[in-house]
């Protein structure tokens, strides 16, 4: 696996966050509750990850990246999640996030949706990823485990990942209702951070639920694109869009400033237990929406296989 950087992020108190959060959304939601608690245990319903918290040695991985995918695809760009854990010096993290799929482990381009304890010297690998394709009898979304296309822990051209121990612990919970602005709820997390902190970079991920409403959703074509893709509307028109319906399960990860490493700054991936998941956009219900989530902060940062040649298309 290419180069890896790093750098410490700014690790403010779960309380200060919670504040920060609670007043940015009240903003965008009619109804905002912020606090801190002990994390759920995550092993339980609905979620069933292999870990049951959030907590411990805190970090985010951004890898590879949208110019992998975008405006041609390089399906040679392939990583392995073991690795990653390895690259970040956490290995047996438990990750969560989003990203794209390995052609060549499960023969085709789809959505990755993480939640994998990854090896460690006493445990094998728990591989809890999902994936979500375009079912090709009807070009209904198709969702399955990942462990039913493929016994590897690979993927493909980008990632976005929250690592951690996987341990219980506190994190921030966040309830809201009734959208009554424009942003999505993690881009109204992210902007709330950006605008208190500023040029100080601080990074959280974690697990949220849309438990009602629906929400706006993409899932990539099972070929990259022939054509090149050299703008967000041919990126658009490529894509295919749904509105998919609660409760969905979203992991997702987001940063408030960049520090220089390209990052994509927020990225979320959802599942159901219904059959439907894929890259969230927004709820399309903002009159009935409830959102839950629980965040952890990132204490660092690591960025792996940096793109050379960058552009900002395709990052929405």
């Amino acid at each position: 696996m290419a180069d890896t950087e790093s750098c410490p992020l700014h690790y403010p108190a779960l309380e200060e966050i919670a504040d920060v959060l609670e007043r940015g959304l009240k903003k965008n939601f009619a109804e905002v509750h912020v606090k801190v608690v002990d994390c759920p245990d995550l092993t339980g319903d609905p979620y069933g990850f292999p870990v049951k918290g959030l907590c411990g040695k805190s970090r985010i991985a951004d890898v590879g990246g949208v110019p992998y995918l975008l405006p041609t695809a390089l399906p040679d760009k392939v990583y392995n999640l073991n690795t990653v854990a390895q690259k970040i010096e956490l290995p047996g993290a438990y990750l969560l996030g989003a990203g794209a799929s390995c052609l060549k482990s499960v023969g085709m381009n789809a959505e990755m949706i993480f939640s994998i304890k990854t090896e460690s010297a006493s445990s094998p690998t728990v591989n809890g990823n999902y994936i979500a394709s375009i079912n090709t009898a009807d070009n209904s979304c198709l969702l399955e485990k990942y462990k039913e296309r493929s016994s590897d822990h690979d993927f493909g051209l980008l990632s976005n990942l929250y690592a951690s121990e996987g341990n219980p612990g506190k994190v921030i919970e966040v309830k809201v209702k009734r959208r009554t602005g424009n942003d999505n709820f993690v881009s109204c997390m992210r902007k709330s951070l950006k605008e208190h902190y500023v040029d100080k970079s601080v990074g959280l991920g974690g697990t949220f639920i849309i438990q009602e409403g629906k929400a706006k959703l993409h899932v990539m074509p099972r070929e990259y694109s022939v054509c090149p893709l050299n703008t967000d509307e041919d990126v658009d028109r490529w894509l295919k869009f749904y509105d998919m319906k609660a409760p969905l399960i979203c992991q997702s990860v987001f940063i408030s400033h960049d520090p220089g490493f390209d990052l994509r700054v927020e990225h979320t991936h959802c599942f159901s237990h219904h059959g439907e998941g894929g890259h969230y956009h927004n709820d399309t219900t903002p009159d009935s929406v409830q959102y839950l989530g629980y965040f952890h902060p990132a204490e660092y940062l690591y960025r792996i296989d940096r793109p050379l040649n960058t552009h900002m298309i395709g990052r929405d």
